[in-house]
């Protein structure tokens, strides 16, 4: 079956994809970050961590041919195309109080945590997602520099699933850095189970 969903601006989908199922995720318009998160279908305690996957991968950097790992230490998903190769998996979700702490505008801020949550009817306090095209610098001293994305209108990001899991993506709201290049849009997403 093959499933393409439009994820307006500052808004979030959830679906669910078999395991060996295809998750593509595009930049329509290019310079948009796209949060990405999962649960486990078969145990719904269990949910992608980038420090799981930081950890067994090795690095910071998510690039083709690495895997996403749960917290319980089992692949979630592989990517296995990127047009970008740029993505963040340092960063939390956007929330109201990051809007508050920075920008002092988080009531009724839309965010990535509250996006994520309600598309998958749940109440994570925190999530740790894959920041699709995030362009994240670190310097040699460990200081860290949002800077705009590298990816163009069309650039795409391929996952393979390594379990049945429920995903939930985030069009991210951030306007007020550089995160999302000033201006937030939409992400368009192909699901082939």
């Amino acid at each position: 079956m093959k499933r393409e969903l439009v994820i307006e601006p500052c808004t979030g989908v959830s679906f669910f994809v078999k395991r060996g199922g295809i998750v593509i995720v595009e930049d329509m318009n290019g310079g948009q970050v796209a949060d990405f998160f999962a649960e486990a279908a078969d145990y719904n305690e269990e949910f992608l961590s980038t420090g799981v996957t930081i950890d067994v991968n090795g690095s910071i950097v998510l690039k083709k041919g690495d895997t996403i790992y749960s917290d319980r230490y089992r692949p979630m998903f592989t990517v296995i195309a990127d047009d970008v190769g740029e993505h963040d998996i340092l960063h939390p979700c956007c929330r109201r109080e990051m809007y508050d702490f920075l920008y002092k505008d988080g009531a009724g801020h839309p965010n990535c945590l509250d996006n994520i949550n309600h598309a998958l009817k749940k109440h994570h306090c925190e999530i740790r997602p894959v920041n699709l095209f995030m362009n994240t610098r670190i310097a040699a001293d460990g200081s860290i520099e949002v800077l705009p994305p590298k990816s163009l209108p069309g650039d795409r990001v391929t996952l393979r699933a390594e379990t049945d899991a429920f995903v939930a993506i985030s069009a991210c709201s951030a306007h007020e850095s550089q995160c999302n290049d000033g201006e937030c849009s939409s992400i368009k997403v192909y699901v082939e189970d």
